[in-house]
């Protein structure tokens, strides 16, 4: 589009350059990420005015600049107000430009690797972007969308939150056809307070869909019920729902879709993936696009990576984050799989208030019941996991710690979980 269109679908002032020169490929608010082409906006933050990089941005190969008045520079220049607000708003014009099929992914735990899912599900009958790791904040969101290219039939976004009204933000800017929200759970407890709340923030979701729209939510899942709409389109996806995983042999999976059964090979097999692959599959049915051949599923960093090491020890590198679902997930999976030893290297599990000590006590108790063989605690945060676990353990202090134990303490044939919150830090435990 136009240096005018932009200027105006921004909210802004075009302050140097044509209206009718061509505009920008993507933006960018990082000086060192820019790219020829590029539109460089430039944030306020809490201690810089990311403006005040703009002349930077230009002297990089920049097309133009994005940001208040005071910071307006280089050959094209727009000046905002508020530049995020104004990134947000020519995000949401790119959007209605496109004409593409929006699906919004939120949830708990698990709606990274269901985008994930999904857009290669899409892939197979739409041209289709999605974010890119976890560009799914109010910042990230408007940045992935402005990645898309004109022809684009199909945007996944995901969508992060920590409080209320993060994800009506996101709403707003991205005017999903599809909500997905993947399951509700003790998440964000220190700012929410209850579970309750939790649902009520994710079903900002639904709440803000336009009529007509569709909502793929979890089946029997008593706190979004409340929330769901006489006039959206809803389905429920997982046991006794409208889309749920009937079986798995030999990597190839079947799914009941509208009494439909579909066969599908995969390239994983957890199960709380098959379960993300059944609200993927019933996002996908609701953008008209079924399931064909073989779907290989690139998932982001730090989920579920199996990293072979010397020695013969195979580590599961899922330490982006960590919640109580998803750690009794991954522990769950981590015991199913015939190894050796089965070693659980955990950190925290952040933001969950005042009953954070007994959550981290019941992670311990299930990889007792479970039978992992070696516990291994990082930080002082994670202590209480040990108390709930009778078998071998040792805590450390550092990620650091805990990798120069597993060199130690390894053996050939183990097969190790590393997991927590991302604050832990748990990505170094190899050397990252």
């Amino acid at each position: 589009m136009s240096a005018g269109w932009v200027a105006e679908a921004a909210g802004g002032k075009l302050v140097a350059g044509e209206p009718d020169e061509p505009g920008p490929r993507r933006a960018v608010i990082d000086t060192r990420a820019i790219e020829p082409g590029d539109l460089f906006v430039g944030l306020r933050g809490t201690r810089a005015d990311g403006g005040q990089f703009a002349r930077e941005a230009i002297e990089r190969g920049a097309w133009g600049t994005l940001t208040t008045a005071e910071h307006a520079t280089g050959h094209t220049a727009i000046a905002a107000h508020d530049p995020l607000e104004a990134l947000q708003s020519l995000a949401r014009a790119w959007r209605r430009e496109l004409g593409a099929k929006v699906v919004g992914v939120t949830g708990s735990t698990g709606k990274t690797s269901t985008k994930d899912i999904l857009a290669s599900l899409l892939r197979q009958g739409l041209t289709t972007h999605a974010n890119k790791e976890n560009l799914n904040t109010e910042i990230g969101l408007p940045l992935t969308i402005l990645e898309a290219e004109r022809g684009t039939e199909a945007l996944v976004l995901e969508m992060a939150m920590r409080g209320a009204g993060q994800i009506a933000e996101l709403v707003a800017i991205a005017e999903p056809d599809v909500g997905v929200i993947v399951n509700v759970g003790p998440v964000h407890l220190e700012l929410l307070g209850t579970i309750e709340a939790v649902a009520a923030a994710k079903a900002e979701l639904i709440r803000d869909l336009k009529p007509g729209a569709t909502a793929v939510v979890p089946a029997n899942e008593p706190l979004l019920e409340p929330h769901l709409r006489d006039d959206l389109d809803t389905i429920r996806f997982g046991p006794g729902g409208d889309v749920a995983f009937v079986g798995l042999t030999g990597g190839v999976a079947t799914f009941d879709i509208n009494g439909d059964r579909r066969e599908v090979e995969l390239s994983f097999d957890e199960p709380h993936n098959l379960l993300n692959a059944a609200a993927a599959l019933a996002a996908a049915s609701a953008v008209g696009v079924a399931p064909a051949g073989r779907l290989d599923v690139r998932f982001s960093s730090l989920r579920g990576e199996v990293v072979e090491l010397e020695g013969g020890v195979t580590v599961v590198n899922d330490c982006y984050n960590a919640n109580p679902m998803s750690m009794r997930a991954a522990l769950q999976h981590l015991a199913a799989t015939p190894a050796g030893r089965h070693v659980a290297i955990l950190g925290t599990m952040a933001e969950l208030g005042p009953d954070g000590d007994r959550y981290h006590r019941e992670i311990g108790e299930l990889a007792d019941e479970l039978g992992v063989d070696v516990l291994i605690t990082v930080g002082e945060p994670a202590l209480p996991i040990a108390s709930g676990f009778d078998g071998e353990k040792h805590a450390v202090a550092t990620p650091e710690e805990a990798g120069a134990m597993l060199e130690d303490i390894g053996r050939a044939g183990d097969r190790v979980l590393v997991k927590g919150s991302r604050s832990a830090g748990l990505e170094r435990v190899l050397g990252n």
